[in-house]
Protein backbone atom coordinates (compact mmCIF):
# COMPACT_ATOMS: atom_id res chain seq x y z
CA UNK A 1 0.00 0.00 0.00
CA UNK A 2 1.23 3.50 -0.81
CA UNK A 3 1.12 6.50 1.53
CA UNK A 4 -2.29 7.68 0.29
CA UNK A 5 -3.86 4.24 0.76
CA UNK A 6 -2.36 3.97 4.23
CA UNK A 7 -3.83 7.36 5.11
CA UNK A 8 -7.26 6.33 3.83
CA UNK A 9 -7.17 3.14 5.89
CA UNK A 10 -5.95 5.01 8.97
CA UNK A 11 -8.52 7.80 8.71
CA UNK A 12 -11.29 5.24 8.13
CA UNK A 13 -10.50 3.43 11.39
CA UNK A 14 -10.24 6.71 13.29
CA UNK A 15 -13.52 7.96 11.85
CA UNK A 16 -15.23 4.66 12.72
CA UNK A 17 -14.02 4.94 16.31
CA UNK A 18 -15.14 8.56 16.67
CA UNK A 19 -18.58 7.86 15.21
CA UNK A 20 -18.89 4.85 17.48
CA UNK A 21 -18.31 6.62 20.79
CA UNK A 22 -20.25 9.73 19.78
CA UNK A 23 -23.25 7.67 18.67
CA UNK A 24 -23.50 6.08 22.10
CA UNK A 25 -22.49 9.22 24.01
CA UNK A 26 -24.86 8.34 26.85
CA UNK A 27 -22.66 5.31 27.54
CA UNK A 28 -19.23 6.74 26.69
CA UNK A 29 -19.29 10.42 27.73
CA UNK A 30 -22.12 10.84 30.25
CA UNK A 31 -21.15 8.19 32.88
CA UNK A 32 -17.64 9.61 33.48
CA UNK A 33 -19.14 13.09 33.84
CA UNK A 34 -21.61 11.89 36.46
CA UNK A 35 -19.03 9.80 38.31
CA UNK A 36 -16.47 12.58 38.49
CA UNK A 37 -19.14 15.04 39.63
CA UNK A 38 -19.86 12.74 42.55
CA UNK A 39 -16.14 12.64 43.36
CA UNK A 40 -16.03 16.43 43.41
CA UNK A 41 -19.06 16.58 45.71
CA UNK A 42 -18.07 13.79 48.10
CA UNK A 43 -14.28 14.13 48.21
CA UNK A 44 -13.92 17.78 47.31
CA UNK A 45 -16.78 19.32 49.25
CA UNK A 46 -17.44 17.01 52.18
CA UNK A 47 -14.07 15.40 52.86
CA UNK A 48 -12.04 18.29 51.47
CA UNK A 49 -13.55 20.71 53.97
CA UNK A 50 -12.05 18.57 56.74
CA UNK A 51 -8.64 18.18 55.10
CA UNK A 52 -8.04 21.82 54.24
CA UNK A 53 -4.99 22.40 52.04
CA UNK A 54 -2.26 20.27 50.49
CA UNK A 55 0.96 22.00 49.41
CA UNK A 56 -0.83 25.29 50.00
CA UNK A 57 -3.63 24.39 47.56
CA UNK A 58 -7.23 23.79 48.56
CA UNK A 59 -8.11 20.10 48.55
CA UNK A 60 -10.83 20.66 45.95
CA UNK A 61 -8.32 22.25 43.56
CA UNK A 62 -5.69 19.62 44.41
CA UNK A 63 -7.81 16.69 43.22
CA UNK A 64 -8.85 18.32 39.91
CA UNK A 65 -5.81 17.08 37.89
CA UNK A 66 -6.16 13.60 39.38
CA UNK A 67 -9.86 13.32 38.56
CA UNK A 68 -9.31 14.62 35.03
CA UNK A 69 -6.52 12.09 34.54
CA UNK A 70 -8.71 9.33 35.96
CA UNK A 71 -11.35 10.09 33.33
CA UNK A 72 -8.74 10.17 30.56
CA UNK A 73 -7.20 6.84 31.60
CA UNK A 74 -10.44 4.92 32.02
CA UNK A 75 -12.07 6.26 28.86
CA UNK A 76 -9.13 5.79 26.51
CA UNK A 77 -8.51 2.25 27.77
CA UNK A 78 -12.18 1.23 27.69
CA UNK A 79 -12.76 2.63 24.21
CA UNK A 80 -10.04 0.57 22.54
CA UNK A 81 -10.46 -2.69 24.43
CA UNK A 82 -14.22 -2.78 23.90
CA UNK A 83 -14.06 -1.72 20.25
CA UNK A 84 -11.23 -4.04 19.24
CA UNK A 85 -12.63 -7.02 21.09
CA UNK A 86 -16.02 -6.28 19.52
CA UNK A 87 -14.39 -6.47 16.09
CA UNK A 88 -12.86 -9.80 17.04
CA UNK A 89 -16.15 -11.14 18.39
CA UNK A 90 -18.06 -10.10 15.26
CA UNK A 91 -15.17 -11.38 13.11
CA UNK A 92 -14.80 -8.01 11.42
CA UNK A 93 -11.11 -8.18 12.18
CA UNK A 94 -10.70 -10.86 9.51
CA UNK A 95 -11.40 -8.28 6.81
CA UNK A 96 -8.24 -6.30 7.44
CA UNK A 97 -6.25 -9.45 8.29
CA UNK A 98 -6.58 -10.54 4.65
CA UNK A 99 -5.99 -6.98 3.37
CA UNK A 100 -2.56 -5.40 2.79
CA UNK A 101 -3.21 -2.86 5.58
CA UNK A 102 0.00 -2.48 7.64
CA UNK A 103 -0.21 -3.39 11.31
CA UNK A 104 0.90 0.07 12.40
CA UNK A 105 -2.10 1.58 10.59
CA UNK A 106 -4.50 -0.69 12.48
CA UNK A 107 -2.88 -0.02 15.86
CA UNK A 108 -2.60 3.70 15.15
CA UNK A 109 -6.23 4.01 14.06
CA UNK A 110 -7.63 2.35 17.16
CA UNK A 111 -5.23 4.18 19.47
CA UNK A 112 -5.98 7.63 18.06
CA UNK A 113 -9.70 6.91 18.30
CA UNK A 114 -9.33 5.89 21.95
CA UNK A 115 -7.07 8.85 22.71
CA UNK A 116 -9.61 11.29 21.28
CA UNK A 117 -12.33 9.88 23.51
CA UNK A 118 -10.02 10.09 26.52
CA UNK A 119 -9.11 13.71 25.76
CA UNK A 120 -12.77 14.63 25.22
CA UNK A 121 -13.74 13.10 28.57
CA UNK A 122 -10.84 14.95 30.20
CA UNK A 123 -12.16 18.24 28.83
CA UNK A 124 -15.65 17.43 30.09
CA UNK A 125 -14.36 16.62 33.58
CA UNK A 126 -12.27 19.79 33.64
CA UNK A 127 -15.34 21.77 32.62
CA UNK A 128 -17.25 20.23 35.52
CA UNK A 129 -14.42 21.11 37.92
CA UNK A 130 -14.87 24.80 37.13
CA UNK A 131 -18.31 24.56 38.75
CA UNK A 132 -16.62 23.70 42.06
CA UNK A 133 -13.27 25.52 41.99
CA UNK A 134 -11.01 27.60 39.78
CA UNK A 135 -7.84 25.57 39.10
CA UNK A 136 -4.91 27.66 37.96
CA UNK A 137 -2.85 26.71 34.92
CA UNK A 138 0.91 27.20 35.19
CA UNK A 139 2.25 25.26 32.18
CA UNK A 140 -0.27 24.63 29.41
CA UNK A 141 2.33 22.73 27.35
CA UNK A 142 2.94 20.24 30.17
CA UNK A 143 -0.81 19.74 30.58
CA UNK A 144 -1.23 19.05 26.87
CA UNK A 145 1.75 16.68 26.78
CA UNK A 146 0.54 14.58 29.68
CA UNK A 147 -3.10 14.38 28.67
CA UNK A 148 -2.23 13.43 25.08
CA UNK A 149 0.43 10.85 25.83
CA UNK A 150 -1.40 9.37 28.80
CA UNK A 151 -4.44 8.78 26.60
CA UNK A 152 -2.17 7.20 23.98
CA UNK A 153 -0.46 4.95 26.54
CA UNK A 154 -3.74 3.60 27.89
CA UNK A 155 -5.23 3.27 24.43
CA UNK A 156 -2.23 1.06 23.63
CA UNK A 157 -2.91 -0.83 26.86
CA UNK A 158 -6.52 -1.30 25.83
CA UNK A 159 -5.45 -2.64 22.44
CA UNK A 160 -3.15 -5.16 24.11
CA UNK A 161 -5.95 -6.24 26.46
CA UNK A 162 -8.25 -6.62 23.45
CA UNK A 163 -5.70 -8.77 21.66
CA UNK A 164 -5.46 -11.28 24.49
CA UNK A 165 -9.14 -11.23 25.51
CA UNK A 166 -10.94 -14.41 24.51
CA UNK A 167 -14.33 -13.65 26.04
CA UNK A 168 -16.21 -10.63 27.36
CA UNK A 169 -15.15 -11.37 30.94
CA UNK A 170 -11.51 -10.90 29.94
CA UNK A 171 -12.24 -7.32 28.88
CA UNK A 172 -13.14 -6.36 32.47
CA UNK A 173 -10.47 -8.31 34.39
CA UNK A 174 -7.54 -5.94 33.84
CA UNK A 175 -9.45 -2.68 34.46
CA UNK A 176 -11.12 -4.09 37.59
CA UNK A 177 -8.23 -5.82 39.31
CA UNK A 178 -5.19 -3.88 38.09
CA UNK A 179 -6.03 -0.55 36.49
CA UNK A 180 -8.53 0.73 39.08
CA UNK A 181 -6.29 -0.02 42.12
CA UNK A 182 -3.32 1.63 40.39
CA UNK A 183 -5.41 4.76 39.72
CA UNK A 184 -6.66 5.05 43.30
CA UNK A 185 -3.14 4.47 44.63
CA UNK A 186 -1.60 6.86 42.12
CA UNK A 187 -1.90 10.08 44.10
CA UNK A 188 -5.26 11.16 42.71
CA UNK A 189 -6.67 12.03 46.14
CA UNK A 190 -3.51 12.55 48.18
CA UNK A 191 0.15 13.47 48.16
CA UNK A 192 2.45 10.50 48.71
CA UNK A 193 4.35 12.63 51.23
CA UNK A 194 1.40 12.07 53.57
CA UNK A 195 2.12 8.32 53.53
CA UNK A 196 4.54 6.41 55.79
CA UNK A 197 8.02 6.19 54.27
CA UNK A 198 7.61 2.51 53.33
CA UNK A 199 4.46 3.18 51.30
CA UNK A 200 6.06 6.20 49.68
CA UNK A 201 8.73 3.91 48.25
CA UNK A 202 6.11 1.36 47.16
CA UNK A 203 4.12 4.10 45.42
CA UNK A 204 7.12 4.95 43.24
CA UNK A 205 6.59 1.66 41.35
CA UNK A 206 3.14 2.82 40.23
CA UNK A 207 3.43 4.42 36.75
CA UNK A 208 0.13 6.27 37.16
CA UNK A 209 1.67 8.23 40.04
CA UNK A 210 4.05 9.88 37.58
CA UNK A 211 1.28 10.70 35.12
CA UNK A 212 -0.96 12.27 37.75
CA UNK A 213 1.87 14.28 39.29
CA UNK A 214 3.23 15.41 35.94
CA UNK A 215 -0.27 16.56 34.99
CA UNK A 216 -0.67 18.31 38.36
CA UNK A 217 2.64 20.09 37.80
CA UNK A 218 1.13 21.62 34.67
CA UNK A 219 -1.59 23.19 36.83
CA UNK A 220 0.16 24.23 40.01
CA UNK A 221 3.88 23.75 39.45
CA UNK A 222 4.10 21.11 42.20
CA UNK A 223 4.85 17.40 42.01
CA UNK A 224 5.73 14.59 44.39
CA UNK A 225 8.21 13.19 41.83
CA UNK A 226 10.67 14.87 39.42
CA UNK A 227 8.98 16.12 36.26
CA UNK A 228 11.77 14.78 34.03
CA UNK A 229 11.25 11.29 35.44
CA UNK A 230 7.49 11.52 34.83
CA UNK A 231 8.01 12.54 31.19
CA UNK A 232 10.61 9.83 30.65
CA UNK A 233 8.33 7.12 32.02
CA UNK A 234 5.43 8.39 29.90
CA UNK A 235 7.43 8.22 26.66
CA UNK A 236 9.04 4.90 27.61
CA UNK A 237 5.66 3.27 28.23
CA UNK A 238 4.35 4.58 24.90
CA UNK A 239 7.32 3.13 23.01
CA UNK A 240 7.28 -0.23 24.83
CA UNK A 241 3.53 -0.75 24.42
CA UNK A 242 3.71 0.20 20.73
CA UNK A 243 6.45 -2.36 20.10
CA UNK A 244 4.62 -5.07 22.07
CA UNK A 245 1.33 -4.46 20.25
CA UNK A 246 2.96 -4.54 16.82
CA UNK A 247 4.85 -7.71 17.72
CA UNK A 248 1.80 -9.63 18.91
CA UNK A 249 -0.32 -8.31 16.06
CA UNK A 250 2.26 -9.50 13.55
CA UNK A 251 2.15 -12.94 15.19
CA UNK A 252 -1.63 -12.98 14.98
CA UNK A 253 -1.94 -13.40 18.74
CA UNK A 254 -5.60 -13.64 19.76
CA UNK A 255 -6.72 -13.34 16.14
CA UNK A 256 -6.13 -16.79 14.75
CA UNK A 257 -8.44 -19.64 15.66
Amino acid sequence: MNAHENFVAFSTIVRKEIVRFLRIWSQTLLPPAITQTLYFVIFGKFIGSQIGHIHGISYMAFIVPGLVMMGVINSSFANVVSSFFGSKFQRNVEEWMVSPTPHWVVVGGYVIGGALRGILVGLIVFGISVLFTFPSISHIGIIALFVIFTSIVFSLGGFLNGLFAKRFDDVAIFPTFILTPLIYLGGVFYSIHSLPEFWQHISLFNPILYMVNGFRFGFYGISDVPLAVSISILFLLAVILTIINLYFLSKGTGLKA
